[in-house]
């Protein structure tokens, strides 16, 4: 039998094509074992995930600082930054021109009202006295002259020796004089003035600050600047703003005639530096801000605050007696509102819903929901749940805290 060539050549295009179709199945048969493979470990990780993250809540135990609330007088504060402004700024002047010989202050001393501080030169005003004083007594001579010649007219007049005229014009004469002296003693007491003018002294108690002016210049009245700047430090004063809400609150208290104690921190709330009362507030709205502001007075015997000063100050509005407080770091916010994580006995946290009142100072007071000598998380709550193991610790690391 003889095979023909295109025979052959179909045999081994059929041999081809059956072996590449069992290329083909071999390869979608090992697709689809990894397939398997793959979906078979992935639901076993996923089981044995899901069951672990169930679990945890419930099994693992999380290390908190959880303090107990106290019942306690708690403050309500209004808080503003202020600036410490004197009640009384003097700049010391001249009110005479001359020049400047002794300045008896030294910078930053402390002096009181009527202390002499520099001398301007008298000298000038000296001898203008002695030219008023000569200028009054020789219209003090002319006077007495014209009265005693008064006098005589006025008896020959009776006499019918001399005429009428001539006595009105005497006694005018007289009345001119008069005022010459009056003039002349008006004269006198301006000098007089300008010489106590001379002596610059202190128009009120306080700190004087740097020498505008050294001796030896000439200085005028109507120098801008002055020779020194006095500022007074005992009492003094700070004004700070409120918001304008508070304003209510504030002016029923201040009608009461009760002093409105004061705090006033450093700008970093760390220290405190004075105590003081309220004075009073302003007679106004800022409107561009919506506070208005407020003026506190305090001793400052020791000198605590400086003019222009930033500080803190907090005014004691009123005080909220047998509060339940817990520090502020408890109170956590939710979709149903304000909560607590308790400590139970058997160590477990649970959630308790309470009502905020004031927070003041890292504490807040919880008008419901809470009792004094409960357990409050602190620290840790963001990685509890409902029902957590706890582990009661100190911020140091030590045991739990049982009060603060």
């Amino acid at each position: 039998m003889t095979i023909t060539p295109e025979a052959k050549k179909n045999d081994t295009l059929n041999r081809s094509h059956r072996a590449g179709l069992l290329r083909h199945w071999w390869i979608v048969l090992l697709a689809i074992c990894l397939i398997a493979i793959g979906a078979y470990v992935f639901f076993i990780k996923g089981q044995s995930g899901g069951a672990k993250q169930g679990q945890s809540p419930v099994t693992r135990t999380v290390p908190v600082v959880a303090v107990a609330a106290k019942k306690s007088d708690m403050g309500i504060y209004l808080t503003g930054l202020g600036s410490v402004t004197p009640l009384n700024t003097v700049t010391a002047k001249t009110r005479v021109d001359g020049q400047l010989m002794e300045v008896l202050f030294r910078e930053g001393q402390t002096v009181s009202s009527g202390d002499l501080l520099a001398k301007i030169d008298p000298r000038p005003f000296e001898a203008q006295l002695i030219q008023a004083e000569g200028q009054m007594a020789r219209d003090q001579a002319l006077l007495k002259n014209a009265q005693l010649d008064l006098q005589r007219f006025r008896t020959l007049w009776e006499k019918a020796a001399i005429a009428k005229q001539q006595l009105d014009t005497q006694e005018a004469l007289v009345h001119q004089y008069e005022g010459a002296v009056k003039a002349d003693q008006g004269q006198i007491d301006n000098v007089k003035l300008q010489l106590v003018y001379c002596r610059i002294t202190a128009p009120i108690s306080g700190r004087v600050g740097l020498r505008l002016v050294d001796p030896g210049n000439i200085v005028r009245a109507t120098d801008p600047n002055g020779l020194v700047v006095i500022t007074q430090l005992q009492p003094i004063t700070v004004i700070f703003p409120i918001p304008e809400d508070s304003l209510p609150q504030v002016l029923s208290r201040l009608k009461t005639g009760e002093p409105l104690p004061v705090e006033v921190y450093d700008r970093e709330m760390r220290e405190k530096l004075a105590m003081g009362s309220l004075l009073t507030a302003d007679n106004q709205i800022d409107p561009t801000t919506g506070t208005v502001r407020l003026k506190a007075i305090f001793p400052n015997q020791k000198n605590e605050l400086f003019p222009n000063q930033f500080v803190n100050a907090r005014l004691l509005l009123e005080v909220r007696h047998g509060a339940t407080v817990v520090p502020s770091p408890a109170i956590q916010r939710g979709p149903q509102g304000t909560f607590v994580f308790l400590v139970n006995a058997d160590q477990t946290a649970t959630v308790r819903p309470v009502t905020v009142g004031e927070i003041q100072g890292g504490e807040a007071s919880i008008k419901t929901g809470l009792s004094p000598g409960e357990l409050v998380v602190v620290d840790g709550a963001d990685r509890l749940r409902e029902g957590t193991k706890v582990e009661l610790k100190a911020q140091s690391g030590g045991t739990a805290q049982k009060g603060y």
